[in-house]
């Protein structure tokens, strides 16, 4: 007798959307006839168009909202946004105690696929996402955003990791700007604490040469170094005694940055070939680890010191800009920006090229850190700038 094979379970990576109506056991206690018909009117003619247009579907209805599966996660999000505007359109003209507002969350995962329904974690990730978003918005995971930033023409911010039940692990969760809104931190949920802004510290640079005989000048480029990046404005240098705790031990980069309470850690090594000195350098992101800049630099040998001057200068000029574009990063994701998250946008700005578009969006930050703080010193300055370069640009043309 021949055994049966057992059934294969389809499965396949897809984006998911799960959403529901906000307070909706509030609204059918108030009027059940006008709030059935009236989200059922809502599904028809903003949720169901926008969903088909983006290629998904809709898995199932659960009452007070549904569930829909789409083989994109831009297209998730695209569709999203389109409805929730619409939605709002169509209940613009409704008392704001009896308007209807959907909460959407959407993931990415690998899910089991039957013809009315999906199972699996990346389910339960999508509806606990929609449990913390807010009326009219969308939460979506960090497998989510990796695949949509940059690619829907909306911004989302950053609201930490969330710890959801019967979920093991952490979620990294963004939430979607819509109408240049930042939306309200869920109930309950962590505030993420991160070191202060431009917060580094310049571990012993590596002697790769094998002669102890060069550690003075390795030990005086770091020691240099420190000095000099303690000048940037509104930058938090660890001193070098504390730097020099790490020399020679292997190192967590991470764990300095939890001991330590910084962002960045800069590290590098020297070596001597010959008459040539090579200086390696890199810039890393204590919180996530990932290398954010790496640069190297080779000198014929010359006076120690003049070379020493030239190499410290180069690198702290290179780490200033550095350090600014990835403070205006943070700043981008940021879930309330302050006036300085606007300043180092401008200044990023500023630093990368400067052509016209750069100016205007950089002195478009610069008054809006004004807008917050109208005293704020180095908008000012950054406004300045600006003036005088675009003032410059035209003379020359």
């Amino acid at each position: 007798m021949e055994q049966e094979r057992p059934v294969r379970l389809e499965r396949r990576l897809s984006a998911i959307m799960a959403a529901d109506v906000a307070g909706y056991s509030r609204l059918m206690h108030h009027d059940e006839e006008a709030t059935h018909s009236k989200l059922t009117s809502l599904l028809a003619e903003g949720v169901a168009p926008a969903i088909s247009e983006h290629g998904g579907r809709i898995v199932k209805n659960t009452g007070d909202g549904f569930l829909a599966e789409f083989p994109s996660a831009v297209e998730a999000v695209r569709a999203a946004v389109q409805f929730q505007t619409r939605i709002r359109e169509l209940t613009a003209a409704d008392a704001e105690e009896r308007r209807i507002a959907f909460r959407v969350g959407i993931n990415v995962g690998d899910v089991i696929v039957e013809p009315h329904d999906v199972f699996g974690d990346g389910v339960n990730i999508a509806a606990r996402l929609e449990s913390i978003a807010d009326p009219g918005g969308i939460c979506i995971s960090s497998s989510a955003y990796d695949h949509i930033r940059g690619k829907v023409g909306i911004e989302f911010a950053n609201c930490g990791e969330q710890t959801f039940k019967n979920i093991d692990l952490p979620i990294q969760t963004y939430a979607a700007l819509l109408d240049g809104l930042y939306p309200q931190r869920p109930v309950g949920a962590k505030v993420p604490r991160s070191p202060p802004r431009l917060s580094i510290v310049v571990l012993p640079f590596a002697n790769l040469s094998g002669d102890p005989l060069q550690d003075y000048f390795v030990d005086g480029v770091t020691e240099s170094l420190t000095t000099d990046l303690s000048r940037i404005s509104g930058s938090l240098v660890i001193g070098r005694h504390t730097a020099y705790t790490y020399k020679g031990k292997p190192i967590d980069l991470k764990q300095i940055g939890r001991d330590l309470d910084v962002r960045y850690v800069l590290e590098g090594s020297v070596q001597r070939s010959g008459d040539r000195f090579r200086v390696n350098v890199q810039l890393v992101d204590t919180e996530t680890g990932s290398h954010l800049w790496a640069d190297r630099f080779d000198k014929p040998l010359a006076d120690l010191f003049e070379m020493q001057d030239e190499i410290v200068s180069r690198l702290a000029n290179a780490l200033n800009a550095q350090l600014i574009a990835a403070e205006a990063r943070r700043a981008e994701r940021s879930l309330q920006p302050s006036a300085l998250d606007f300043y180092f946008q401008g200044m990023a700005l500023w630093n990368k090229s400067w052509t016209s578009p750069h100016l205007r969006q950089a002195r478009s930050f610069f008054e809006r850190a004004l807008g917050l703080e109208p005293d704020n010193v180095e908008a000012l300055v950054g406004i300045a700038l600006v003036d005088a370069a675009m003032a410059s640009t035209r003379n020359q043309s």
